[in-house]
């Protein structure tokens, strides 16, 4: 299975994906391409350590979602490299529809709560302003509600009495990092 990660920040998730992949872990799964809408991104950093092609792709004329001439680029980048998957890994742009439309049932995405509770931006600090003590990580199928796709699996995470927002927040990261990487195996393997 090829997959293609897109992301805009640091990109721990996908090294955490990465990762699995050189312990055995990743299934029959294979990263072919990262993609970021940034050019100084993190994530880009990755791709020479790992050996998989890291490119900056120019999401112009928007800057919060992935439309007109932005969305065709990757949609054609996308293509090109003939992806079974496409990874959402901090990839902060509302996909629109041409794109949905064009990648149907094989666009995923990671995000830091237990959906459909605390949606949309900043998801671990909506649970912790919440005083919530269950929270948590999902990873679900994107559509074109936000964050609203079909829920593929979650790690939970407590919030236990002597946590402080940081101390929760690395606790979710932790939690994304084993659960997004098995996701892909077990998605690889169907």
């Amino acid at each position: 299975m090829r997959v293609v990660i897109l992301g805009s920040g640091r990109g721990s998730n996908t090294e955490a994906i990465l990762l699995a992949k050189q312990a055995g872990r990743l299934g029959r799964a294979e990263v072919v391409q990262i993609f970021s809408d940034h050019p100084d991104a993190g994530i880009l950093e990755l791709g020479p350590r790992f050996g998989v092609p890291a490119t900056y792709l120019d999401p112009a004329p928007f800057k919060t979602k992935l439309d007109g001439e932005g969305e065709l680029r990757y949609i054609d980048a996308i293509r090109e490299s003939r992806a079974d998957l496409i990874v959402l890994a901090g990839f902060m742009r509302v996909i629109k529809p041409r794109f949905l439309e064009t990648f149907a049932g094989k666009i995923i995405n990671l995000h830091p709560s237990l959906l459909p509770s605390f949606p949309g931006l900043d998801g671990i600090g909506q649970a912790w302003r919440r005083g919530v003590k269950v929270a948590g990580c999902t990873v679900h199928y994107v559509t074109q509600e936000v964050d609203g796709g079909p829920i593929i699996d979650q790690a939970v995470v407590r919030i236990e009495p002597g946590d402080t927002l940081e101390s929760f927040t690395a606790k979710v990261h932790a939690a994304e990092h084993a659960l997004l990487p098995a996701v892909i195996a077990r998605l690889s393997e169907c």
